[in-house]
Parts: C-alpha cells; structure tokens; sequence
C-alpha cells in the first residue's frame, strides 16, 4: 500500500487539453509525448533517456525483465473480474474481424469501451472503480458477435456464439450487475458488493475470520497472509487456490519466470542474481515466507543499477487490503536526479526524532532508508496503462522496522507529464489569485516533487506499530489511512526550515505553493473524477480530502482556510499558512496513534466523516467549470518496444528500443503476444 499517485491539482500543470492544443516542449525536443484522448482519459509516451548508454548486459537484462513484465498482463484483468478476459477477447474479436459499417455510432461508442476496457484492465473505472456504460445496444454487439469468425471468439466447450453473448450481456449492459469492483461502502458486505476476483462464494465475515484464525499475536515477523490466492468455498470448505507456476495463474506465471531465469543469467551482481532466484523459487512454491526472504534480499540490494518489481504487490483492488494485484515496473537508476532523495533517506532520522507524533509511536533507529530517481524502463500489470509516480516497497511492516524500504520517484514519468502539459488553463480557472498563481508558477514543481520523495522516502517508513497490533488492524480503512499518513509527513516537513537548510528548497516561503495547490485538490478540485451522485471511494483520493477536510473543519473559527466566492465561482483561500502546518502536524499525530495502536474505530470515524461524503452542489460547479477546459482527468501510457538485435548464433548484440507504437496497435500486439491465460480462471 504504497504509491504515491498523480492527483489532479497536485499535478495540475499535468494536465493537457486536447484538440487544437499547441505542441510546446514536445514539438520541441522533435518527440511526441500525446498519443490520443478518449472518455476521461489521455494517452501519453514517455522516453527512457539514458537507456543507449547502459552496457551491452545491462540493457540485455532490461530486455528480460521487461518480457518478465508484459506476461503476466491477463493475470491482472482475471483478478479485477473474472468475465474481464472474456470481455476484453470478445471486443477484440469485433473490433478486428468486423465486416460491417466502422465508421456507424454503435461501433465507435464500442471502440471507446474497448479503449477504457483496455486502460482499465476491466470493465470497471481504473479509479472510480464504478462500471462502465456502454454506449452501443446490446443488439449491435449481438450481432456483431455473430457476424465474426466464431474461432476468434473466447468460446467454452461446446458452447456457442448466442449463449456466450447471453452468458456476458448482463455483466457488460445490466447496471446491477456487478456494479462496482471494489466497494468500500460502510456497512455493506464489502466482499460480496465487490467485483473484484480475489473471492468466491464467501462473506466478509467469513474472509475476515479465516485470516484471523491463521495469525499468532506473538509472531513480530509475520507473513503476508493472503496475499497471493484466492479464497474460494468449493463444497463448504473455504480454502485458499495459490497464484503459483502448477497453481492459480499457473501459464502465466510460468511465462514470467522463464523469462526471470534468462535475467538471472545476467545479473550485475551476485546480490541482485540472489534476489531474482529468489524470487523464481517464491513463484514456484507461492511459501509467503519466501516471499518475505526475496523482499529481504531486494531491499539490501543497494549496488543493482537496474532494478524491477514484478509479482503480487499492492492490496488496494482488495476490499479488505489483503490480497495483492499483480505489478511489475522495470527501471535503472538516474545517477544525477538521485542526488535529491539521497539527501532526504540520509537524513531520515532527524525527520524521525523531530515529527510531531508521540514519542512510543516513532522509531528509535530508522534502519535501511533508501531513495533514488529512477528511469523506467516498462510499465506492467496494475502499473500501465496508469501508473505511480513514487513507491515505496515492501509493504510488511516487520521488514521495514527491521531491514529498510526501497523508496522510488518516476523521473522520466513526471517528466513526461511535465512535457506533455503547457497552457492548459487549469490554474487560471481555479486558482483564487495572482498571487497564489505566482507561488505555484515558482515552486510548485519543485514542491510537487520534494512532497513524493518525502512521502515515499520517510513518510511511508516512519512511525511504527505498537507490540501486538495487527497489521491489518484497520481492515478496509486500512490503505486511507496509511496514505494519509505518508501524506501528511510530507506536507508537516516541505515546510520545515530543514529543508532549506540541506538546500532542497530555494525559499522559506516556498512550501506555500504545496500546501495550496494540496488542500484545493482535496477540497475541490480532485473532484473531476467523481461522477455526479457518487461517494469518494478511491483510497488516494479519500486521503487527500480527509485531510482537506479535517483541516478545513479544525481552522474554521479562525478562518485558517476558506471557500470564497468570486465572481459566482467557489475559491481556496489559505489565510494562515503556519496555522495550517500546525494542523497537518496534529492530523499527522492522531492518524499515527491511529496506526500504531490498530484503532480501527477512530480511523472508521476519520475517514467516514471527512473523506467520503460529496457536497452535490460544489460538485456540479467544479465538473461544470473543468467541463470548459476539454481536459482529460486521468492520464495513462503507452510502453516503448523493445527488439533485441542478434547475430547468426542467436546471441544479444544490442537492444533497440523506439516509441512510435499506437495505443491501440500496442494493446493488440501485447493480447497476441503476452496472452497464455484460459478465458476462465478456475
């Protein structure tokens, strides 16, 4: 549970208009960093600077990883829903091998679904996690199913083409069915409500104490429990099916590690080939232990320029934030921008000993903190085509207390964004005035970028547990609230005179572009991505806005924040800024004992109260004036391609990578290429 993601103010300078929108930097550098736009979304390219000037190995070692990468694609939409495969491969069929008119509405509006199945990984928003409307009838996809080469078609044995479609219709036309992936909805079963394929045929209640009579209250270096399986009741037995070569995912699985035996062979050095084979064997076996001793080994691996993740990771597509979605980020080292997240993890325990929380909640002796900019190399699985721009890993609490974290910042990913985006009229729409918009034209891509390493780098690694609590104390809560918490750590400290003391921050006054471009995503803007009528569900953005929100609530006698009136528009106005890092640093309190303590009631009062809830009229007004700027407010990538050039015995002799791949054409290409799953996962 640690990305760092891109919001929508916080990376307003992110976003970029479509249409007649000049080329700037782009046109510039003679790259083209938009693809296309769509629905609510954008597609971008990024580069991989530097990537000619590794070594003939390195980049052969990239070159695996990144095939290690692209295969376990289909395990990821298997996991967001178990008709997602078949979906997806039925559009696919269609959109290929359809005879009729292409240029007719229901076909566009079935390609634009496509298109969003595709970024998706399913058939639910990648954020919103609510499903999708089709724009075209059920009777045109029936009829185009029919009209195409059944052989294309994700048929089960002996079935035919009128009882697939009637098989997949409810799923992809019925509101009802299946309405959400991921429900977090208080009070709900949230296992049942959730579309998500992490269970089948069991109850929260009965998820939640099967896990729990697994754990010992005494064991200070517990496993991951669930983290890699699918809890299933088969004959009123609930059991685990592992995600394992021989197992769940099996092919797959089976396709990453041929691939990672190939990396393994040219390791940069024996501590990174350790950490591949370890991996291999926790792939192998799925032992959680294992897992736990490769997370281990790639923490201490500090020398590696190129490193990867790749395997079950995050546990936001769970509702119960146990079971992981399969990741993989393939990236080396930016030896000059690491200059930066060096100076923060090598101060690590000065942030420690001088954070406003209570002294049994922080660490005596912060071990391991290590940060770097890295350039990636490929996005995969729940990181393409949307993708963090920050991570900070592993997650289990006992091997960050006791070995470290590897903390990251996306350079060449940022600056895409950065690239991509110029004179959007984002901050002139809801920036309250000149003066806010000089402090954010000044610092903010220097805060923007000090916020990400402080939350990945410490936020996220400070602090710990109490002996005794469990770690997944906080149940559904548990991602917000750990969010939040890195969240604030970063927001308390781009504001601490220690920062311009080290040289991070050119200004005193600099930390006021975060701290206003911050608290108007949370009570405002962020808003974009939330369809009228709906609750915030996404764990980031329920973040941003408890924060927001508590500090709104808090300051409110002295007027430290305000929502103004300007000309019949809703405004930020921050008239104490020191008032206001005072409150982060009181939130930051409270959410730590909160953690620390494993109070699942105080952090179900927290995020109940200030981050779910909607104001439905400030809402219409924000949706209404973003409406104006024809932006899109999510943002996702297409991968370079890589090709490996060989001699007449097959060996490597270069890797070329280009960047001229369409979305689409790259979609397609990596369904016939990296698809080795059944249609269904059993």
């Amino acid at each position: 549970m640690k990305k760092q993601l891109i919001s929508v103010m916080v990376a307003a300078s992110l976003l970029t208009a479509c249409g007649g929108a000049p080329k700037t930097t782009a046109k510039a550098e003679k790259f083209d960093y938009t693809v296309e736009q769509f629905a609510d979304l954008q597609i971008l390219r990024y580069r991989v600077p530097e990537f000619e000037n590794l070594s003939l190995k390195q980049k052969e070692l990239v070159y695996y990883l990144t095939e290690a990468a692209l295969q376990g694609r289909d395990i990821l939409f298997d996991q967001n829903g178990k008709y997602n495969l078949r979906i997806r491969r039925m559009l696919e069929a269609v959109y290929t091998g359809y005879t009729g008119d292409k240029t007719a509405a229901d076909f566009k509006a079935m390609e634009v679904y496509l298109k969003r199945v595709w970024f998706s990984n399913g058939i639910h928003h990648h954020y919103g996690c609510e499903k999708f409307v089709p724009g075209f009838t059920p009777e045109f996809f029936r009829q185009a199913l029919l009209s195409v080469d059944a052989a294309t078609l994700p048929l089960a044995e002996g079935q035919t083409v009128e009882q697939l479609y009637e098989e997949v219709a409810p799923v992809i036309f019925d509101p009802k069915v299946m309405p959400k992936r991921v429900n977090q909805a208080a009070g709900e079963d949230l296992v049942l409500t959730s579309a998500c394929n992490y269970y089948d045929g069991v109850t929260q209640q009965e998820a939640e104490a099967f896990y729990s009579a697994m754990k010992d209250p005494k064991d200070e270096t517990p496993v991951s429990y669930g983290l890699n399986s699918r809890l299933v009741k088969e004959n009123g037995k609930i059991q685990e099916k592992v995600w394992k070569v021989g197992g769940l995912y099996g092919a797959a699985i089976g396709k990453i590690v041929y691939w990672l035996k190939k990396a393994e062979g040219v390791a940069e050095n024996p501590e990174q080939k350790a950490v591949i084979a370890k991996l291999i064997e926790f792939y192998e076996t799925g032992d959680l232990k294992t897992f736990d001793d490769y997370a281990i080994l790639w923490v201490k691996d500090l020398d590696s320029r190129i490193d990867f993740v790749n395997g079950f990771t995050e546990s936001y597509g769970d509702p119960l934030g146990m079971k992981a979605s399969w990741e993989s980020l393939v990236n080396f080292k930016d030896l000059e921008a690491t200059r930066r997240t060096e100076i923060i993890s090598s101060n690590a325990q000065w942030f420690e000993d001088h954070s406003p929380v209570e002294k049994q909640f922080k660490k005596e002796k912060v071990k391991g903190v290590s940060a770097k900019v890295i350039t990636a190399a490929i996005l995969a699985g729940d990181l393409y085509p949307s993708t963090a721009i920050g991570i900070n890993l592993p997650n289990a609490n006992w091997i960050r207390s006791h070995h470290g974290s590897k903390s990251v910042t996306i350079g060449n990913i940022t600056d895409a964004y950065n690239k991509a985006a110029h004179g959007n009229g984002f901050n002139e729409e809801f920036v309250y005035s000149d003066a806010e918009l000089q402090l954010i034209d000044k610092y903010a891509d220097t805060t923007d970028e000090l916020h990400t390493d402080l939350h990945e780098c410490l936020g996220h690694g400070s602090g710990k547990l109490l002996p005794g609590v469990d770690p997944d104390a906080l149940k559904a809560y548990g991602s917000t609230i750990e969010e939040a918490r890195a969240d604030l750590f970063g927001l308390y400290y781009v504001a601490d005179p220690k920062l311009v003391e080290l040289g991070l921050t050119p200004s005193a006054d600099a930390y006021k572009a975060q701290f206003y471009t911050y608290l108007m995503n949370g009570l405002m803007t962020q808003l974009v991505r939330i369809e009228p009528g709906n609750n915030v569900e996404e764990a980031h953005m329920r973040n941003r806005q408890l924060i927001a929100r508590w500090v709104y609530e808090k300051g409110a006698a002295d007027k430290v924040v305000e929502l103004v009136k300007k000309d019949g528009k809703t405004y930020v106005v921050i008239n104490d800024y020191e008032k206001v890092r005072e409150l982060f640093g009181e939130l930051l309190a409270e959410i730590q004992r909160i953690k620390s303590t494993g109070d699942y009631d105080a952090a179900r009062e927290l995020v109940e109260s200030y981050a779910v809830k909607v104001d439905p009229e400030l809402h219409a007004e924000v949706l209404e004036r973003y409406k104006k700027l024809n932006l899109a407010p999510y943002k996702g990538f297409v991968n370079p391609k890589y090709e490996a050039v060989t001699d007449a015995d097959g060996n490597i002799t270069d890797v070329k990578v280009t960047y001229d791949e369409g979305y689409a054409e790259q979609m397609l290409r990596y369904s016939k290429d990296y698809s080795v799953l059944p249609s269904v996962n059993d």
